[in-house]
């Protein structure tokens, strides 16, 4: 049976990530130490070709792609965006510690929606039926092999929601530049709407959950 792959990628290091800040809906550029950092992966790891690429619309994800896949024709998709985390955009976890909405939404497991911003459900909704309208569109195509560049928040929800492997959502964060090979079994995605998890990538790397998402966990407990 012919099998089809998606490569998730997740944009480079922004001075967003670095601070802290929630950065959702920002249009922020890959700062330079993440440009290095995308370089120094390119050099010394695989990334994996692909058919067709993705990219959600904001800059740091398309920079992204033009430095991993330089000369590549990139598809933007807008339901690939990070949430928009409305008033909080641009705002650190301390900064926001005496915001009462801010408490109520930590307190509800970040499901409320965010004061001018996105619900986890309107993200998760806008969210997958953009994926699921690439993944039906590719098998239809009969394209094998696919490459995604979108968010870490992205990633997490898509693979909470689409891998085999049952795992707590925090698990599946990727740092900068990484993400996760997929591959996907017709027959399992018509039926289940699942997919395989097979390797990380770039192949060779070791993909853990990044410092200032760690920071975020201890926020939430």
């Amino acid at each position: 049976m012919k099998c089809y792959y998606v490569y998730l990628i997740r944009h480079g290091m922004t001075e967003a990530n670095i601070k802290g800040q929630y950065a959702g809906a920002l249009d922020i550029p890959v700062c330079p130490e993440g440009r290095e950092k995308l370089e120094n992966l390119k050099k010394n790891y695989e990334y994996p070709d692909a058919q067709e690429f993705y990219s959600s619309p904001l800059i740091r994800c398309r920079q992204t792609a033009e430095i991993l896949y330089p000369d590549k024709n990139i598809i933007i998709n807008e339901k690939l965006r990070e949430q928009n985390f409305g008033d909080w955009e641009g705002k650190t976890t301390q900064e926001l510690s005496d915001d009462e909405n801010f408490k109520k939404w930590i307190a509800n497991s970040c499901e409320n929606k965010t004061p001018n911003g996105e619900s986890l459900q309107e993200f998760r909704d806008r969210l997958f039926s953009g994926f699921e309208e690439i993944i039906n569109s590719v098998i239809t195509r009969g394209i094998t092999k696919i490459c995604i560049f979108t968010h870490g928040g992205v990633i997490m929800n898509l693979m909470s929601m689409y891998s085999m492997s049952s795992k707590n959502i925090f698990d599946w964060m990727a740092e900068n530049g990484c993400g996760y090979k997929l591959k996907i079994t017709p027959s399992f995605w018509m039926r289940d709407k699942k997919l395989e998890v097979i390797d990380k990538i770039p192949i060779g790397s070791d993909l853990n959950i990044s410092g200032n998402f760690k920071d975020l966990i201890e926020n939430l407990k």
